[in-house]
């Protein structure tokens, strides 16, 4: 693994610095759940997920991109990685966040970017994961999703429970069809637009799964939540669905197996490239209890 994520003349800045001792923590455990700068590295760890059983789902960080030159770069970089995938017969898929490919600029821009990337994982039958940002995208995120899915079959779209309105808009989804990935959420909301206390978000992430067992097929119960996969495993032994847990590398890597060999499908979420600072400390704010299961798992990889 590359631990070289920062860059040596920014690793150097930090070390020299006192201020950024905060950024060298994060650095450290963003190395846990980062494959490393370079598409080559997430591959290599797709490819280790496959051989234990798991799907991949790699996604280049960044996001909140206005510039033609820098939009443009990322799409050609998910092009080449779609291609890379079929190349190393690499089991899953691809998740993108909207902003990456325009939807900042405009949603036409998103959407037209979004359909290149699509038609390219297509030819080698990898999944498509839109992913879900902040609420103020939100409406835009789905409108772009429900079109595109109109042509392609292998695609779908993160929900995030805990935000209000996300009950209606599963609801509204699943009655197109929709593949549905559950998510607790991760950015920062207001509390008329979210849910803002753990109860509240569990409560609804609850809610949502049952609807998804009950009338949904193909979905992604997305959680590191014992309570929540627990709570998905025993729906499951009342509804027969096509459905996978999907959790970050690095994380939980002690569950990860026993649910494959109980006969449930499970992917790892990827992520590669330099952007890992946002990344992570929006992972850590999510909740206080991801650093306490990232500090678990950490101990259980370097086990003696």
């Amino acid at each position: 693994m590359n631990y070289k994520l920062l860059g040596d003349e920014h690793v150097g800045r930090v070390g020299r610095d006192g201020s950024t001792l905060m950024e060298r923590f994060l650095f450290s455990i963003a190395k846990q759940w980062i494959a490393g700068n370079t598409m080559d590295e997430a591959i290599a760890y797709a490819r280790d997920a496959n051989k234990k059983q798991m799907g991949a789902i790699i996604n280049r960080l960044g996001e909140h991109m206005v510039s033609g030159e820098q939009i443009e770069k990322t799409v050609s970089e998910y092009l080449m990685l779609a291609a890379n995938m079929r190349k190393n017969g690499v089991i899953g898929g691809i998740s993108i966040k909207p902003t990456q490919v325009g939807l900042a600029k405009s949603a036409r821009e998103c959407t037209n970017n979004l359909e290149r990337i699509i038609n390219k994982a297509s030819q080698s039958q990898s999944f498509v994961w839109i992913d879900m940002e902040s609420s103020e995208y939100t409406e835009d995120t789905i409108s772009i999703y429900l079109k595109l899915f109109e042509k392609y079959e292998r695609l779908g779209i993160a929900v995030q429970a805990n935000l209000r309105r996300t009950g209606r808009d599963v609801s509204m989804l699943l009655r197109h069809g929709a593949k549905i990935r559950l998510v607790k959420g991760a950015y920062r909301e207001n509390a008329k637009t979210a849910f803002r206390t753990r109860r509240e978000v569990d409560g609804n992430y609850r809610k949502i799964t049952e609807s998804l067992f009950s009338e949904g097929n193909e979905f992604a119960i997305a959680t590191h939540d014992s309570a929540m996969i627990d709570f998905a495993v025993k729906l499951s032994r009342d509804h027969e669905r096509r459905f996978e847990f999907q959790m970050l590398k690095g994380i939980r890597d002690e569950l990860k197996p026993k649910l494959v060999r109980n006969g449930f499908s499970v992917s790892e979420y990827i992520p590669y490239g330099t952007n890992w600072l946002p990344y992570s400390i929006r992972r850590l704010k999510e909740k206080k209890r991801n650093i306490l299961l990232l500090g678990s798992s950490f101990l259980q990889s370097h086990r003696v």
